[in-house]
């Protein structure tokens, strides 16, 4: 049986511009968030992709290339790591379409594979 749910600790799910993610790596160092997971993924939202000209042919990219950032933090960290990302991430100071999202859920359980330590401690 699993520890009971912990609402203490969450994962932050962000999806950057990948041009952003040395700012945010350094943002989240600076408020002590230092593990984190980086991926590179694809999709789109209100941008919707682009046209481009091939070899004389026109086609749509319409999945952009974007960084997704998990990082999973106990309850002290979860707004300063959320600040330090949009702070880092915003185009300018009204930022732009396409300057990512932050999802933040719940997160039940975490266990460091090591030790066998399992909730915040494992974080």
């Amino acid at each position: 049986m699993g520890a009971a749910p912990d609402p203490t600790m969450k994962l932050i799910i962000a999806i950057i511009q990948p041009t952003k993610l040395e700012t945010v790596k350094l943002a989240l160092s600076k408020v002590e968030v230092y593990r984190l997971t980086v991926m590179d993924v694809q999709g789109f939202g209100r941008q919707k992709g682009f046209t481009e000209v091939y070899r004389g042919h026109e086609f749509t990219v319409n999945l952009l290339r974007k960084i997704e950032l998990q990082i999973a933090v106990n309850d002290e960290f979860i707004e300063p790591a959320i600040t330090a990302i949009i702070d880092a991430a915003r185009s300018g100071p009204e930022g732009e379409i396409g300057d990512g999202k932050i999802f933040v859920l719940p997160l039940d359980d975490c266990i460091r594979i090591r030790t066998g330590e399992r909730g915040p401690d494992a974080i």
